[in-house]
């Protein structure tokens, strides 16, 4: 009997895999998880006990860093928010909701944007990277900036999630051709993807883990699962951060009032419009929500 630490890889039918000390094991989660109401995740530092008889138990879950629901995946280092260049074309909305919810949790945040040998990004990864953020332009086809997505996943736990018929399993086949992972076609009647991945797993590249993440594509504000406050919504936008605490009155919205520093800034170009366009939008859609709706 051997009792280890390791990194839950996937759930599946009661069933936990652990990769630990280069193998994995099969576990099953002991039932004081449960009475906890802490159900195991992918990405979990975890204890396991290795029975001689080739039974395992996950017998603990080791304090998390951070942790999404939806996604179900813990202690993520970076999230990669994947936009394809065309079909489906990119919303700037979805994007910034994206990088808004990483930033609330504390997770670090990447824009990818994908299929990039058939159409250009037209400037948004420009727009992107003038707002602070790792921004990359890939193609799986071509194989273009794959090796830089290599690299920054290298030694971090990492997520990728975008809106359906984006690329992720496409990209992720790129990444580790052995898996093989089904993909689906854009509908052209919908003009949207078909979901495609099925469990929220964890694959090894290089020294790092990369989950792709079913069930994340339309992100509601108003699920409480991933609201973020209106009192809490600038500070989900790095490239307001130096202006907060600067505008003529301490009650400023940051949406268009008098003396809003956040509003100077844009005129000068110093923020990006399509940024601030993104934060009147979701302040619009959390900022008559009260604490008992919450519960």
């Amino acid at each position: 009997m051997t009792v280890t630490d390791g990194i839950l890889i996937k759930g599946i039918g009661g069933f936990y895999y652990v990769e630990a000390a280069g193998e994995i094991y099969e576990c099953k989660a002991k039932g004081i998880h449960r009475r906890k109401g802490m159900s195991p995740l992918a990405g979990d530092s975890v204890q396991i006990t290795i029975n001689n008889e080739g039974y395992c138990s996950l017998d603990k879950i080791h304090e998390r860093r951070n942790f999404l629901i939806r996604p179900p995946v813990a202690n993520i280092d970076k999230l990669f928010v994947l936009a394809s260049t065309c079909e489906p074309l990119p919303s700037t909305l979805v994007i910034d909701k994206m990088t808004a919810i990483a930033q609330d949790k504390n997770i670090d945040c990447a824009i990818v944007f994908t299929k990039e040998d058939l159409k250009s990004d037209e400037g948004l990864a420009e727009v992107y990277r003038k707002s602070g953020f790792e921004t990359y332009t890939v193609s799986a086809a071509t194989g273009a900036g794959l090796d830089e997505i290599r690299n920054a996943i290298n030694g971090n736990i990492c997520v990728f999630s975008g809106n359906s018929g984006v690329g992720k399993s496409t990209l992720l086949n790129a990444l580790i051709p052995e898996l093989s992972l089904e993909t689906g076609e854009i509908s052209e009647k919908l003009g949207r993807g078909r979901h495609t991945t099925r469990q929220v797993e964890l694959f090894k590249v290089g020294n790092g883990y990369i989950a792709d993440t079913p069930g994340f594509a339309a992100i509601d504000m108003l699920d409480t699962k991933l609201l973020i406050r209106k009192e809490n919504l600038p500070f989900c936008f790095k490239e307001f951060l130096p202006y907060l605490g600067t505008c003529k009155f301490s009650t400023c919205t940051h949406v268009a009032d008098k003396g809003c520093r956040i509003c100077e800034a844009i005129e000068n170009g110093e923020i990006m419009k399509s940024r601030h366009e993104s934060y009147i939008s979701m302040y619009n859609e959390v900022k008559d929500i009260k604490d008992w709706e919450l519960k």
